[in-house]
């Protein structure tokens, strides 16, 4: 299950932990924002870069980049 926190129209979603024990929630991810009502913006939290999330982010129609916030501490906000 996703840790998902929203805010207005802004789900946060934190994957750090999950990736960090060797999980690979991408397809949650994904299946969180193909449902996600029309609007929502993304800011999704991450040990590492995520490149290949936002190329999937991106293939399904959303604007998406990568900001560091530390080291071992990036975001991805898509719209």
């Amino acid at each position: 299950m996703l840790d998902v926190k929203m805010e207005g129209n802004k789900a946060i979603i934190d994957v750090r932990e999950k990736v960090l024990r060797g999980e690979h929630p991408k397809d949650e991810v994904l299946q969180f924002v193909k449902n996600a009502p029309e609007g929502t913006t993304f800011e999704i939290h991450l040990p590492l870069r995520g490149e290949p999330m936002v190329q999937l982010l991106k293939s399904n129609g959303l604007n998406a980049y990568i900001e560091e916030l530390a080291p071992e501490h990036f975001r991805i906000i898509a719209e």
